[in-house]
């Protein structure tokens, strides 16, 4: 049995950033999606709920960070191809976000970066099957 992983981001806007995330082409689960969160459905066991600030807030006891000026977490997507590399990250900076850090093509491995509409950092990586051992 795998372990699902469910990611929680707080957003300013829910409705901006789910809107985002379809515009990437992601669907939302809507059985955990109301008017404080949204499902976003990665994968069969990989989530991101999209928490608006004041429902996070409920949630920890810490300060929610600035992601103007600091880094919370970096979320890294592995996908199947340097096409869908590309095709990723150049849907999230037309939908509104921003690149993070220049592209990284090392041969084997082939990245890109960018921030969504509340500066949440992603990466969107391929690997070469032929390097990976399993």
């Amino acid at each position: 049995m795998s372990t699902k992983i469910f990611v929680n981001l707080p957003v300013k806007d829910l409705e901006k950033s789910k809107a985002f995330f379809a515009a990437l082409g992601y669907a939302f689960n809507p059985q955990f999606t109301d008017d404080k969160a949204g499902c976003l459905v990665l994968g069969e066991d990989s989530f991101v709920m999209l928490l608006s600030e004041p429902f996070f807030a409920t949630f920890t006891k810490k300060s929610i960070a600035d992601t103007a000026s600091s880094a919370e977490v970096i979320v890294a997507l592995g996908v199947a191809s340097r096409a869908r590399v590309d095709e990723l990250a150049d849907a999230a900076l037309a939908a509104g976000g921003t690149p993070s850090n220049e592209p990284s093509d090392q041969g084997f491995m082939y990245g890109r970066s960018f921030q969504d509409l509340d500066g949440h950092l992603w990466e969107v990586i391929w690997m070469d099957p032929a390097h990976v051992q399993g």
